[in-house]
């Protein structure tokens, strides 16, 4: 039954659709360039007004638009970070050449997105490697695939699902973690100010308003303190640019999926208001056995030009969201036994004839920020952004011995944990559900004051305050029919009887303050285009133990860690189709909480250190008319990385931790991709990334200390020197093509490859020499897309289509990898692993209003 109204929406489309006119008026052409420069701008959007008919530019800033509306009588030219022009076309008849169409910068909008969303790079000028995503390709490829996804086809990028629960998707970016990844949205960080993670399941929504997406791999253009090291990840939003209308969408695929949304944008009004809004619900059975999940979506955007100098946005979004997971990987022998084959999770259940997520993951996140920019005179500007964000929520899990409803395949008998609770003689449950709570709310401040000194050099200077308290526990979420649960895990509350909604095993705070800043200097003179940065940031943690320490002793002091980073950069473009780039730069950054905090206490590591990185690269890019290359070689040589090493005390069941100094990493690589439009139908991409990461020191004898800093044991030696670094493909490659059939109807394809990708390891771990580190086979995939623009009834519409892995291709995606104690060995029959998803579909109507 939910499919009936969109079958309604396709029957109206079928019975109303009206032959268009015998022939086209005209076809209107031109090219769109920077005011000042005179350079072109490609990917601008050229849209016929009055109607949603868009083309984009070419890479040469060439358009050529059909004009099939005797009404239409003017084009709007847009572009990030320009003002939109309006250009008259008149009455079209044959082809009408409008020549170059000046675009001038937007004071206020080239300042929100070049200083506070973290400096958008800018082609043949700024000295970075970066790709970007534009609303177009999100809207036509994003189906059921997250951010992380969406960028699968750029040039460093290993991005999964994992397990397969919606929003559990992850990505490495030139072999580093997502924790080594800078995540802004609309230049506010959001990875976790702890331990540097990004949960994309908290913006999933984020698609349907997402203005541009843009990837810096390496150093990045970042105008703000923080310290990237696999590179920046910029989603910006839409704001007074938006143009006014609204859309409704409905949308449904494989296992359930069902996906219903709603925007509307007022425009930019005479008053200098504008007004945007979205909402979205998405639900669905998930591919995966016990995935389900409810997500919903909201996003606002206010914004007022108040006169020529000042301009206010205020913005606000969130996600709020349930899914189930699959939390445990496999081996590839149980996979292959269990009936459900690839589909089959070990980690969900059945109470009461329904399905219960044992390991699950609910979360809300919501994000607000006011803006202000101010054109102080002709020469300076000043940008501040002050935000706030509240997440609440955890991931699931039990506590107990669960028994399943047949074979070690079904899944978990909670019915039965029920009974055996309920027969418990003094009702303390045996077995339990539970959830891992991160609650945490973040504050923060950016500012950046911008001044010219001439028509060549700017100068630079900013403030990026934080302010960050994480709340850490257990709670107990279901009985499972017991009366209570008995918590000993507390020394102010011994032997507790903990219901409902109590907390349990641990309770503790983490908090962080951050104080950056950065000056930078840029210089612009005809073909060349240069850049120096230095920032420096205060990373101040605290620890508050609720339940292994008593009242008075639960506060660790402040643990400062100073950092900093310098950078510098130069573009020069040798004509108007060749230029060549580099970068350099070195940082130190703060461990991350959990290495300065050991044995999960408030015990203090007195030897966390700084983590150095060295980077640099050159890059040389292509382009003309028709095709657009680029190739960049880099080199990120990544010292005394933070580890920390667990020590099982023997005969005690008391668990240390060892502080590991002297662990190196090298990540270097060459990349190439291209893009070519040879007309304005066809346009083939393509991207080839090789890497060659590697694990860089080995180590001696390493001390154990207890809590009280005395020496307990030694381990080691560790032999991890040369081997490749895992959990991420080192060689990939895509090829993508778009083809228009019609000015409506649109097809296109990509194909990824991936190899040379081996499995998740723990360097610290390779106590013998000469161990093998297992090699994941190679995969490659296949997507399509298609769309198909109409009106009904006068109502611009359009018609979405998507298969992913459209071969429905066996591969494992993720790995982590055992060691054989007697031989070394990491190989297939050891390791760990999740495949990955199969042959998925979405398709979805899009009514324009």
């Amino acid at each position: 039954m939910k499919y009936n109204l969109l079958s309604l929406v396709l029957l109206v489309f079928l019975t109303s659709l009206t032959p268009k006119d015998l022939f086209a008026q005209g076809t209107v052409t031109g090219k769109v360039v920077d005011a000042a420069t005179k350079e072109p701008l490609p990917g601008a959007t050229v849209l016929l007004k009055g109607t949603d008919k868009a083309a984009p530019t070419a890479l040469d800033g060439t358009f050529s638009i059909k004009v099939d509306d005797a009404s239409v009588d003017a084009i709007l030219v847009n572009y990030v970070g320009y003002l939109q022009k309006e250009v008259s076309i008149g009455n079209v008849s044959g082809t009408k050449n409008l020549g170059n169409i000046l675009m001038e910068p937007n004071v206020t909008s080239i300042n929100e997105v070049l200083i506070t969303t973290n400096s958008y790079a800018i082609d043949r000028e700024t000295p970075v490697a970066m790709s970007t995503i534009t609303s177009d390709i999100i809207t036509e490829k994003a189906s059921n695939q997250e951010f992380p996804e969406l960028l699968k086809s750029t040039p460093g990028v290993y991005a999964t699902k994992q397990g397969g629960g919606f929003g559990d998707s992850r990505i490495n970016l030139r072999g580093f973690q997502s924790q080594n990844v800078a995540v802004m949205i609309n230049g506010v960080p959001v990875n976790d100010m702890e331990n540097g993670s990004v949960y994309w399941s908290n913006w999933a929504g984020l698609t349907d308003v997402t203005k541009s997406m843009q990837v810096q791999r390496g150093l990045g253009a970042s105008k703000v303190a923080v310290p990237s090291i696999g590179g920046t990840i910029n989603i910006i939003t839409r704001t007074t640019d938006a143009i006014k209308g609204g859309s409704i969408f409905q949308g449904f695929g494989n296992n359930g999926y069902l996906k219903t949304g709603i925007s509307y944008s007022t425009g930019l009004d005479e008053k200098g208001w504008a007004f945007a809004v979205s909402a979205s619900k998405t639900e669905g059975e998930g591919w995966v056995d016990g995935t389900e999940f409810e997500a919903y979506n909201y996003f606002f955007n206010v914004s007022k030009l108040i006169n020529d100098k000042h301009t206010i946005s205020l913005t606000g979004f969130g996600a709020p969201q349930w899914h189930g997971q699959r939390q445990n990987r496999a081996s590839i022998e149980e996979y292959r036994n269990a009936p459900q084959g690839r589909r089959w999770n070990q980690d969900w259940g059945v109470k009461d004839g329904k399905t219960v997520s044992v390991e699950d993951n609910f979360y809300h996140k919501p994000q607000f920020s006011l803006n202000h920019y101010w054109t102080i005179d002709e020469t300076s500007f000043l940008s501040t952004a002050v935000y706030a964000s509240v997440g609440s929520g955890g991931g699931g899990a039990y506590t107990g011995t669960l028994t399943r409803t047949g074979n070690k395949y079904s899944p978990y008998d909670l019915d039965a944990a029920v009974d055996a609770n309920v027969a418990s003689a003094d009702g303390r449950a045996l077995s339990f559900l539970r959830a891992s709570r991160n609650d945490h709310t973040w504050y923060g401040v950016l500012s950046t004051y911008q001044k010219s000194l001439n028509d060549k050099i700017d100068l630079l200077g900013g403030i990026d305050l934080r302010s960050y308290e994480g709340r850490h526990f257990t709670e107990v979420t279901d009985l499972l029919g017991a009366d209570y649960v008995l918590n000993n895990s507390n020394v102010n509350n011994p032997n507790n009887k903990a219901k409902v909604g109590d907390k349990i095993s641990y309770n503790n705070d983490g908090i962080v303050l951050w104080e950056g800043g950065f000056l930078q200097g840029e210089y612009s003179d005809g073909p060349l285009s240069a850049f120096v940065s230095l920032a420096a940031s205060n990373t101040s943690y605290k620890r508050i133990d609720y339940f292994q320490y008593e009242e008075g002793n639960q506060e660790t002091d402040f643990q400062n860690f100073f950092g900093y980073q310098t950078k510098g950069g130069a573009n020069y473009n040798l004509t108007e189709n060749h230029n060549v780039f580099a970068n350099l730069g070195y940082f130190e950054k703060a461990p991350f909480f959990n290495a300065v905090f050991l044995n999960n206490k408030n015990i203090v590591n007195k030897d966390a250190k700084n983590e150095k990185i060295l980077s640099y690269e050159l890059g040389y890019g292509y382009r003309s008319s028709v095709l657009s290359a680029n190739i960049n070689l880099y080199r990120t040589s990544w010292k005394d990385r933070s580890f920390t090493r667990a020590y099982n005390v023997p005969n005690t069941g008391e668990v240390y931790f060892a502080n590991l100094l002297g662990v190196d990493a090298l990540h270097q690589g060459v990349e190439v991709d291209l893009n070519y439009r040879p007309n304005n139908r066809l346009n083939l991409t393509g991207m080839l990334s090789v890497g060659d990461w590697t694990w860089q020191s080995n180590l001696d004898e390493i001390t154990v200390f207890n809590e009280d800093r005395t020496k307990s044991n030694t381990i080691g030696p560790i032999y991890m020197k040369d081997v490749k670094v895992g959990d991420a493909a080192q060689t990939t490659a895509a090829l993508g093509l778009s083809y228009k059939l019609t000015e409506e109807l649109k097809i296109g394809a990509d194909y990824n490859y991936y190899t040379d990708l081996y499995a998740y390891f723990d360097p610290t771990t390779l106590t013998s020499p000469d161990r093998e580190v297992w090699e994941v086979p190679s995969y490659s995939l296949l997507d399509l897309n298609a769309s198909f623009k109409f009106k009904i009834a006068g109502i611009s519409t359009s018609l979405f289509a998507n298969v992913n892995n459209v071969f429905d291709t066996e591969y494992i995606s993720d790995a982590s990898a055992s060691f054989d104690r007697e031989t070394g060995v990491s190989n297939a029959a050891n390791s760990q692993v999740f495949y990955g998803v199969g042959r998925t579909w979405t398709t979805g109507l899009k009514i324009n209003f």
